[in-house]
């Protein structure tokens, strides 16, 4: 928000003052043309306005699939006797434990790690 309210004050020519050139603002900002260009574009097309507010999301955020309670399972699963022939649990393990157990209909590895990780 910083970076293109920067822009837009550099490359502001009204009131008598003499805008910076592109150049002269990729220089000075470290940033790209193109981020010029889309400050421009959006300050044209939406207004000042929504070239400094956050952007809301296209798309909804994904729903977690290990909410409070599936949570609690899997780690009380992580934390039971790992299988028959498995020195211990692997998130592989889990993942197909937990769709097994039907705690949640699909799991990866990846999911597993990070809702365990977040409890620990």
């Amino acid at each position: 928000m910083q970076l293109k309210a920067r822009i837009l004050l550099k490359a502001d020519v009204g009131g008598g003052r003499k805008g910076w050139s592109d150049n002269q603002i990729i220089k000075a900002m470290d940033t790209s043309a193109s981020m010029i260009y889309r400050t421009r574009k959006q300050l044209v097309e939406e207004g000042f306005e929504a070239v400094l507010a956050h952007k809301q999301r296209a798309t909804p955020a994904v729903p977690r699939i290990f909410d409070g309670a599936k949570e609690a399972k899997l780690t009380m699963l992580a934390c039971s006797q790992a299988p028959e022939g498995c020195a211990r649990w692997t998130l592989t393990l889990l993942a197909n434990k937990a769709v097994e157990l039907d705690i949640v209909p699909a799991t990866s590895p990846s999911t597993v790690a990070r809702a365990l990780k977040k409890t620990s």
